[in-house]
């Protein structure tokens, strides 16, 4: 939000929230009539691929922000090296509404507007018309039009809620008001507009336009370079046609230089260039990547939506980088195995699995990793590696503090129902010294079994994944975890049934393994001092979650 919101700063259809795609509903029945009722001669195919579109813009949108966050999570080529929070994952969380605004706009207007109808699939001097218009008249009037923008009156109404985002993401790009937006469609349309009323438009033009305009407005804001610099040294013109993502960012963290939208020529002309440009741009195409001292190797946790991608994940999977955090000087990246839950269960390709958690537990133990936490019991990669430099650790000894820890004082029985695992044998193990019958959750739970426990009963699980909540009457703790510490850095992300900054306590577990320099291995069926584990972790800033009350 602008520090004082100016007239036509919400959406319309804000107040719909998820629901907000209903709009389209009017759009889509005129779309799907005129591709059924009429006939070849009389149907146009402008109609029919308007929907689709944006839908690849969508996709476009998607591609952009999950290579963005895999490459600035590796560091190598990243712009700028500050954190990402919640509060801007929030904020640029509403980055689709430009999408619908401009399916609904130009679906109107491609209605209304005489000589729109049955545009040919490709003009050449169409085309052409529309790079022109775009470089000349577009390219001046956004200079200027932005350059307003951030005049005191404008700025604090409208565009500061654009630079909120200091460390860009491709989608930054696209989070302004609702009215700074209908300046933008204006602005873009005169292209388009033109190549109507010229009756040298074309599908080609349009389309293609558009999507221009989200790939340099995702390259831009991607907060890594890409750019290489061989294009520049074969035509060296090119720097005043075409920006650099860490061209761009300059305008995050300077705010009065590089206010061109693509090309940076009418910064050159008009003395608004920021002098450190180049020298921004070298040092970011030649930063190595960033090695962390801690790896949390986790799997992907969501169903896959078709069963196309758990098919390719199974035979083509290859780890990959998630997310990068940092505290106290220690690093810490998430490395993601490329399978599903259901996959581990599988034995038909456990081999494979275990190869690829191999693999990166090797590919730590070369970059010098002093630690590697690992979702699961990782005795199997010690024995087939003795040689590991890298200390495995599997996070049970603070799941077992955690879960201990989050018992109400005074209990005397807890439910207890599950698969019974090397965790569920060292709470049960805890709890009969200190006297106390208890009955915990762990995997397995079913249905029925929720169903016989009394009104009230507190369920506290000891596994990786919290079981379905069928009970209204009955509490639900969170699986074991803990809240990071405010100096935690890049939280953005956590499992989605946890509190936002909430870490499991296996990443936990590592973070205070790396950090406290403990030379031994932490998985298998051997157990580190659960009492000193829970202390430590408390020492360094992490705090139990609450208990459901």
């Amino acid at each position: 939000m602008a520090s004082k919101p100016g007239i036509l700063t919400d959406w319309p259809w804000k107040s719909l929230g998820s629901f907000k795609y209903v709009i389209l509903a009017p759009w889509v029945v005129h779309s799907i009539y005129s591709l059924i009722i009429k006939d070849g001669k009389e149907r146009d195919p402008v109609y029919v691929l308007f929907f689709p579109f944006l839908l690849w813009r969508t996709l476009h949108n998607q591609i952009w922000i999950s290579l963005s966050r895999y490459r600035t999570a590796k560091g190598n080529n990243r712009i700028v090296d500050k954190s990402i929070e919640f509060e801007q994952v929030d904020r640029e969380s509403n980055w689709d509404d430009q999408i619908l605004l401009n399916g609904i706009l130009f679906y109107v207007g491609y209605m209304i507007l005489p000589g729109a109808a049955h545009m040919p699939l490709w003009r050449t001097d169409g085309v052409l018309l529309t790079i022109l218009l775009h470089m000349g008249p577009v390219e001046f009037l956004y200079y200027w039009l932005h350059r307003a923008l951030h005049h005191h009156y404008l700025y604090s109404r409208y565009h500061s809620h654009h630079h909120s985002s200091i460390v860009t993401e491709p989608i930054t790009s696209v989070i302004h008001p609702f009215a700074e937006h209908l300046a933008y469609f204006l602005l873009f349309s005169i292209p388009l507009l033109a190549g109507i009323f010229m009756r040298k438009s074309s599908i080609a033009a349009l389309f293609g336009y558009i999507s221009y305009i989200d790939f340099m407005n995702n390259m831009g804001h991607c907060n890594f370079e890409l750019i290489p610099k061989m294009l520049f040294s074969i035509f060296p013109p090119l720097k005043y046609l075409m920006y650099t993502p860490s061209y761009h960012s300059l305008h995050h963290t300077q705010f009065r230089t590089n206010y061109s939208l693509f090309m940076p020529i009418y910064d050159y002309i008009y003395g608004t260039m920021d002098k450190s440009s180049d020298a921004l741009y070298e040092k970011s195409l030649i930063r190595p990547e960033q090695l962390p001292h801690v790896v949390h190797l986790t799997h992907l946790a969501m169903w896959p939506v078709t069963c196309c991608s758990i098919m390719l994940t199974w035979t083509y999977g290859r780890m990959f980088i998630l997310e990068r955090n940092q505290f106290n000087k220690v690093n810490v990246q998430t490395w993601v195995v490329p399978k599903f839950k259901i996959q581990y269960l599988l034995k038909l390709r456990n081999e494979s699995t275990h190869s690829l958690i191999e693999e990166a537990i090797l590919r730590a133990n070369e970059r010098g990793i002093k630690g590697d936490e690992l979702n699961g019991y990782g005795e199997l990669y010690i024995h087939r590696n003795p040689k590991l430099k890298i200390k495995v650790v599997d996070g049970s000894s603070l799941a077992v503090a955690v879960v201990l820890n989050s018992i109400p004082k005074g209990t005397t029985q807890v439910l207890f129902r599950g698969n019974l695992t090397k965790v569920a044998y060292s709470i049960a193990s805890a709890l009969c010294q200190m006297g106390i019958q208890i009955w915990l959750v762990g995997d397995g739970l079913t249905k029925e079994e929720q169903m016989k426990a009394s009104k009230g009963t507190l369920f506290i699980p000891f596994s990786q994944f919290p079981p379905k909540r069928l009970r209204k009457d009955c509490l639900y703790h969170t699986t074991p975890a803990m809240m990071s510490p405010k100096s935690f850095q890049n939280i953005d992300s956590c499992e989605n049934w946890l509190p936002r900054r909430a870490m499991s306590a296996s990443r936990v577990a590592g973070v205070i393994h790396a950090l406290e320099g403990w030379n031994v291995y932490k998985c298998g069926n051997t157990m580190f001092n659960i009492e000193k584990i829970w202390e430590t972790s408390l020492h360094h800033g992490f705090r139990p979650l609450t208990i459901p009350t």
